[in-house]
């Protein structure tokens, strides 16, 4: 197995960014043995459907796109006076966040799950901690991660304490100060939720990264004992992108939902996947994604819905629809349901395909322009998913990047 690994990418590089950051002996010794694992592990399973295996990781050039020791972003985090919002290496410093970080970290992704989250542990600079005490409701969580180099890894970490609410809207993207390559930038993202008892995590998220960005993302939450974990995903930039969200339903009475909103164009790829494991009883989870792809685009989408067999009266409902604008674009769907457990009501749905002629011709005939119906029909196919997206300031930045990018 080729590593196409950087050269930098060694242990003497992983000990000089623990001692840069004043990092504690156990993370060291996380970070190093990830490092050492990392020929041994395969890249993320992607998705294959007959015939086709549609995003070939193993084909980028890691010599070229990831430079472990010139990692630089603009970042802001901001919170509420009643919740800890605090830059990982700072968290590190506060005797009460770091115990909290020890506890936590990599307890829910593993940090060798597959070569890229071991390189992510490995080599990971930046990122940000988010602890919510016990019955605080909190809103407006923000964060921002601006990236000004070619190569960054990023880690988000998001604990609720029982009773305790959380709403958390993320952006990511490309600074206007970053300075141009020729090869490439290379953006990699690990994001843990840890959801309390009857605690709830709303976590929305926004990428658009310029496009000559490749972008991993594997975001993972786990809900306990009536706590819901809730993702919003809106994948707009970036060359490739392949990313992983997903929910372990292990408490009873928990719930997720999953819903993403992706719109390429110009070459770009899109390989997504949603996934709930449904493992408590009278667990619910509804996974919606929409998306729309133009001139050489190509989109791939999987869901998985596995209930085991200890999981009582599951509920699982999920629906992908994809809209191509042309015929040179290309888009494919694979919903999976996988049931262990007879006491289930669940559904999986799944559709591509092109404008509708009739509905064109119809609008045509009435005065529209031809481009300024397709238009009206686009923003009219995420009416559905927008509705979905309750952070008001997240859905309205979807709506103004789909009208820009129509334009």
């Amino acid at each position: 197995m080729s590593t196409q690994l950087h050269q930098d990418i060694s242990e003497e590089t992983v000990r000089q960014l623990a001692d840069e950051h004043d990092e504690p002996e156990w993370l060291l010794q996380t970070r190093l043995d990830a490092l050492d694992a990392l020929e041994d592990l395969d890249y993320p399973s992607v998705i294959e459907t007959p015939g086709r295996k549609w995003t070939n990781l193993e084909d980028l050039d890691f010599e070229a796109l990831v430079d472990p020791l010139t990692q630089t972003e603009q970042k802001d985090q901001v919170g509420p006076e009643d919740v800890e919002v605090a830059s990982f290496h700072e968290a590190l410093q506060d005797d009460d966040l770091a115990e909290l970080v020890e506890e936590h970290f990599g307890s829910i992704v593993d940090p060798q799950q597959n070569r890229l989250t071991a390189l992510s542990t490995a080599l990971f600079t930046t990122g940000t901690v988010v602890y919510v005490p016990a019955g605080v409701d909190a809103e407006d969580v923000k964060i921002r991660t601006s990236m000004t180099s070619r190569s960054l890894f990023n880690y988000t970490l998001v604990v609720t304490e029982s009773n305790s609410s959380v709403t958390i809207l993320e952006r990511q993207d490309t600074s206007d100060d970053a300075a141009p390559v020729d090869d490439g930038r290379y953006y990699s993202g690990v994001v843990e939720v840890d959801a309390g008892e009857n605690s709830y995590v709303q976590y929305g998220s926004l990428q658009d990264f310029d496009e000559d960005t490749y972008n991993y993302t594997v975001k993972r939450g786990d809900a306990t004992t009536y706590s819901t974990v809730d993702w919003i995903e809106g994948n707009l930039g970036s060359r490739l992108t392949k990313t992983s969200v997903s929910t372990e339903l292990n408490g009873d009475s928990s719930e997720t939902k999953i819903v993403g909103a992706f719109f390429g164009h110009d070459g770009q790829h899109f390989d997504l996947d949603s996934k709930v494991w449904h493992r408590g009883e009278h667990t619910t989870a509804d996974l919606v994604t929409r998306g729309v792809i133009d001139d050489d685009a190509r989109s791939v989408y999987e869901g998985v819905q596995d209930v085991g067999e200890d999981a009582w009266d599951t509920s699982s409902y999920q629906r992908e629809n994809t809209l191509m604008l042309s015929d040179e674009s290309e888009a494919d769907a694979s919903p999976k349901l996988i049931i262990n457990n007879h006491d289930t009501e669940a559904s999986h749905s799944a559709t591509v395909g092109q404008v509708d002629e009739e509905t064109l011709f119809y609008m045509e005939n009435r005065g529209v322009p031809e481009q300024l119906a397709t238009d009206m029909l686009v923003e009219g196919f995420f009416v559905p998913v927008l509705e979905e997206v309750e952070v008001e300031e997240l859905r309205e930045d979807l709506q103004t990047r789909i009208h820009e990018r129509l334009q």
